[in-house]
C-alpha cells in the first residue's frame, strides 16, 4: 500500500491521521494519504510572501522551459508517489482504481493536463490575450505605444480540487507560469494527478518551496478558501453557495450546459444526432460542460426518442475495458441517491424517461461493490418541470420544446452552449446573451473546449489586476 505524504512547501510531512483509498471493484487498500490540519495550513500560508519572491525571481522563459520538461516527465517518466514510483500507465491504473472512472477516461483526461503543460505559452497567450511575456518579469510592457502594467492579487493560489475527472487539473496548471505559488488540496479519491504534476515540476527545476500538496478535511478546505488571497474551488451549487459572491474564490460548479437548436435546424435534427449524443455522454457525462438540456422550437419528441435509441445501447463494462462509455460510482449509495432524485422528479406530471421506455430496464445497475447509472433522456413538457434544468454525474439530459421568442431569457445560467443554427439573427442574439459563458456556433458539442480561452473565469485576471503606471524618466523604465 502506497504511503502518500503531504508536501508542505519543500517539507515532506507524514501524519498519524491518514485517509485510506481502496479499489472501487475489489475493496483492496491502494494508498494512505497523510492529512493536515487547519493550523498547519495557516502556518504554511504565513510563508507565502517569501515563496512568491522566490518564484518571481525566475525569468519567465526559464519557467516555460521547465514546463516543457515537466510535460515530458509527466507522460514518459516514472515519478515519485510517496514511498513508491509510478510510471504513467501505473498512475492511470491507480487513478481509475480509486475514482471509478474507467482507465480509458483517465488516460484521455490526463492527456489534457499534458497538453496544457506542453502548450503553456499558447495557453498563457490565450488567457492574457497576447500580453508579451516580458510583463511577467518586469511587471509592465508596452504594446502599440501604450503602457500595460499588472500586479499580483495574491501571494498564493489555493485550489480545492474534486475527484471526478483529472481533466479539471488543466485549469490550475498555468499558475506557476504566472509566477504565483500553488497550494493544492486534492480530492479525497484523486491525489494522484496533483501529486504527479508537482513531482514533474520539481524534477523539471521548479522549486518545491513554491508548491504545497495539503490533503485535509472539509474544515481545512474552508480554511484554504478563507485564508488564500485567491483560490478556486470545485463543487455543486449547495457546497459553493457560501462563496458565490466572494471575488477571491473562482467557482467551478454546476454548468447547466445546453444545446439550443435553431428554427432553421429543427427539422434537420437527425443530421446533428452525433453532436447531441457526444455533448451529453462524452467523459461519462461527468463534466460541467456536458449538455444537460436540449431546447428546440419543434420536434422535441422525435429528438428525445432518437437520442434515447442511441444512448440505450450503452451498458456497464469493466473498469479496464477500452470500450467503456460510462463510469462506475465508487460509492454505490451515491448512485442510488441520484437515481432516487430522478425517480422523485418523474412523479411530477409533465416528464417521462424516454430511455427507460426504449431500454425496458432500470437506469440503476449494481454489481458487487459498484453501481452505474445508465444514460437518461427526459422529455419535459415545460422548462418549469423539476427535471428540466438538472445536472447529474452521469449522461443525463432533458429535451424541451419551447418557442424562440424569449428562449435566451428563459434558459438561465449556462456555462457552455452550442447554438445549432445558421441564422444570422439567432447567432447575433446568442452572441449578446449574458446567460451564456462559453458559446459554440454550429455543430460543435458543448464539451469541446479550447484551453487558451477562459473557463468559468479567467485565471490570469483572477491572479493579476491592471494598474496605471508612468515613469518620470525613460531611463528609469529601462
Amino acid at each position: 500500500m502506497i504511503q502518500i505524504p503531504a508536501l508542505r512547501f519543500g517539507k515532506t510531512y507524514t501524519s498519524l491521521d491518514k485517509a485510506q483509498l481502496i479499489h472501487h471493484v475489489t475493496g483492496e487498500p491502494i494508498a494512505e494519504v497523510s492529512q493536515v490540519t487547519g493550523s498547519m495550513i495557516a502556518r504554511d500560508l504565513a510563508n507565502m510572501a517569501r515563496a512568491h519572491r522566490e518564484l518571481r525571481s525566475i525569468p519567465i522563459r526559464d519557467i516555460l522551459a521547465m514546463y516543457a520538461k515537466a510535460a515530458d516527465y509527466f507522460l514518459n517518466s516514472a515519478l515519485p508517489c510517496g514511498d513508491a514510483e509510478l510510471t504513467y500507465d501505473q498512475y492511470i491504473r491507480h487513478l481509475s482504481a480509486t475514482t471509478g472512472s474507467p482507465i480509458v477516461f483517465c488516460d484521455r483526461n490526463a492527456r489534457k493536463v499534458h497538453y496544457v503543460l506542453s502548450h503553456i505559452e499558447e495557453v498563457i497567450g490565450g488567457l492574457t490575450r497576447g500580453l508579451p511575456l516580458e510583463a511577467f518579469d518586469k511587471g509592465y510592457t508596452t504594446a502599440g505605444g501604450r503602457m500595460q502594467a499588472f500586479f499580483p492579487t495574491t501571494d498564493v493560489l489555493g485550489a480545492v480540487l474534486p475527484s471526478n475527472s483529472p481533466g479539471v487539473h488543466s485549469l490550475w496548471v498555468p499558475t506557476i507560469a504566472f509566477k504565483i505559488p500553488l497550494l493544492l488540496k486534492p480530492g479525497r479519491e484523486e491525489p494522484w494527478t496533483p501529486y504527479r504534476v508537482i513531482q514533474a515540476f520539481i524534477k523539471a527545476g521548479i522549486p518545491a518551496t513554491v508548491m504545497g500538496f495539503l490533503p485535509t478535511d472539509h474544515a481545512g478546505s474552508a480554511d484554504i478558501l478563507r485564508l488564500c488571497g485567491r483560490s478556486m474551488a470545485f463543487g455543486d451549487d449547495r457546497s459553493m453557495a457560501p462563496y458565490k459572491n466572494d471575488p477571491r474564490v473562482e467557482i467551478h460548479g454546476t454548468g447547466y450546459s445546453k444545446i439550443l437548436i435553431g428554427a432553421d435546424q429543427a427539422d434537420r435534427w437527425e443530421e446533428h444526432l452525433d453532436v447531441l449524443v457526444e455533448a451529453v455522454a462524452a467523459n461519462g457525462g461527468r463534466a460541467c460542460v456536458n449538455t444537460s438540456a436540449i431546447w428546440t422550437p419543434k420536434n422535441a419528441d422525435a429528438i428525445a426518442w432518437g437520442m434515447a435509441k442511441r444512448l440505450a445501447t450503452v451498458k456497464p463494462r469493466p473498469w479496464d475495458d477500452p470500450q467503456c462509455e460510462i463510469s462506475a460510482f465508487a460509492k454505490p449509495e451515491v448512485a442510488e441517491a441520484i437515481n432516487n432524485m430522478v425517480d422523485e422528479g418523474l412523479k411530477t406530471p409533465g416528464a417521462r424517461d424516454v430511455t427507460q421506455e426504449v431500454r425496458g430496464t432500470p437506469r440503476l445497475v449494481k454489481e458487487g461493490r459498484c453501481a452505474w447509472l445508465l444514460p437518461t433522456v427526459i422529455r419535459c413538457d415545460s422548462p418549469d418541470h423539476p427535471l428540466a434544468n438538472k445536472e447529474f454525474l452521469f449522461p443525463y439530459t432533458s429535451v424541451i420544446e419551447y418557442p424562440h421568442a424569449d428562449l435566451l431569457q428563459r434558459i438561465g445560467y449556462t456555462l457552455a452552449a452550442t447554438a445549432l443554427t445558421e441564422d444570422p439573427a439567432f447567432i447575433a442574439e446568442c452572441m449578446g446573451c449574458a446567460n451564456i459563458e462559453r458559446l459554440n456556433i454550429g455543430p460543435l458539442p458543448t464539451n469541446r473546449l479550447t484551453w487558451d480561452q477562459p473557463h468559468e473565469g479567467n485565471l490570469f485576471t483572477h491572479l493579476y489586476k491592471q494598474r496605471a503606471l508612468q515613469f518620470a524618466h525613460a531611463v528609469t523604465a529601462a
